[in-house]
């Protein structure tokens, strides 16, 4: 549907024939969706505190107003409950941020999935995962909200498969990707708070990643040589990232955050460590043709780095208790690259 859905067809419908005929609009991400009765889409427009037809954010780029019932609508299709709303309508709001350049990312060739991030009260409250497999399946709150805002790309801007979204070759990230740090073990103030908010606010960061490299080191608890470890991950040579372009996200298991901890390191220790280890020289980059020319005398002392600046690398703390995993996720963008955007969750 270009046009958001309206409300579940009139008559004596089974719950089956109202799946299948949401199938046959095209409105589904593939999976059956809750039919959108008239009764829950004005339940899940309360729990946001929204009117029918308010226009909650406008889509740089596209001119398309996100207009609070087709949100309200997409929601209840994807299984959220009402109190979920106000975490989608923030990520809408960080979507149409013109830093966050959104429709570079749903638009684009490459694999990139929105990865939303919660901090803050409402994490907890609506029990959104950022311990054990916080990135997989198993919690309704982050299946979700993360499903509802990619059926709001697909059925408010037409992002579909073929259509705008001319990814080649996807992300299962694009199902769902929203998880919570895990405040209560981290070693570091919550994210949210290093970008200008009180640890008693709730906020969204909205990231557009290509996907997941998982590392492991598990032979070793020496802060440096965890960060040598987990920077030879962000530096490969076909990432979007290697030539400085966007910033970066880095997840930490409580293992690895555990180690950090035990040495005293800070969040900004992390920081300034991977960001000198995250490079590749002139000569790496022409040899796998990622910059232009042959290898020169000094190209191999000159280094490019993943990231502008050591706060462009975001240090989140999330997952299990065992493991010495962490996961990298690198942005979308070469020329033109998206940011991310940490938006406040405003609650009615």
């Amino acid at each position: 549907m270009t046009e958001a859905a309206t409300a579940a067809p009139s008559g004596p419908l089974s719950a089956d024939q109202l799946i299948e005929h949401y199938y046959a609009q095209g409105y589904t991400d593939g999976l059956p969706v809750v039919p959108p009765t008239r009764a829950l889409v004005d339940a899940m427009l309360a729990g946001g505190g929204l009117k029918p037809d308010q226009i909650v954010a406008m889509m740089p780029g596209r001119h398309t107003p996100f207009i609070a019932e087709k949100l309200a609508i997409n929601a209840v299709m994807a299984g959220c409950r009402p109190e979920y709303m106000p975490v989608v309508v923030a990520a809408v709001k960080a979507l149409a941020e013109p830093l966050f350049n959104g429709h570079g990312p749903v638009t684009t060739t490459g694999s990139t999935a929105l990865v939303t991030l919660v901090n803050g009260p409402i994490a907890r409250r609506l029990e959104i995962n950022g311990k054990d497999n916080a990135f997989g399946p198993g919690f309704r709150a982050n299946s979700t909200i993360g499903r509802a805002l990619r059926l709001i790309l697909m059925n408010v801007l037409n992002c579909r498969p073929g259509r705008l979204d001319r990814s080649q070759l996807g992300n299962p990230g694009r199902y769902s990707f929203c998880f919570a740090e895990n405040e209560e073990d981290s070693p570091w103030e919550p994210f949210h708070v290093t970008r200008g908010f009180s640890p008693h606010q709730s906020a969204l960061t909205l990231f557009a990643a290509q996907g997941q490299v998982t590392t492991n080191n598990a032979l070793t608890k020496d802060p440096e040589k965890i960060c040598f470890t987990i920077a030879d991950a962000m530096a490969y040579l076909g990432s979007h990232n290697i030539l400085g372009h966007g910033d970066i996200m880095v997840v930490f298991g409580r293992e690895v955050t555990n180690n950090f901890a035990a040495a005293g390191w800070s969040r900004r220790q992390v920081q300034d460590v991977l960001f000198e280890h995250a490079r590749r020289s002139a000569a790496e980059l022409k040899r796998a043709g990622r910059l232009l020319g042959d290898p020169e005398p000094g190209d191999a002392e000159r280094w490019f780095r993943v990231v502008t600046k050591p706060e462009d690398i975001m240090v989140i703390a999330a997952g299990g208790p065992v493991g010495s995993h962490a996961a990298v996720l690198h942005t979308w963008g070469l020329h033109n690259p998206t940011r991310s955007v940490t938006v406040p969750i405003t609650e009615p």
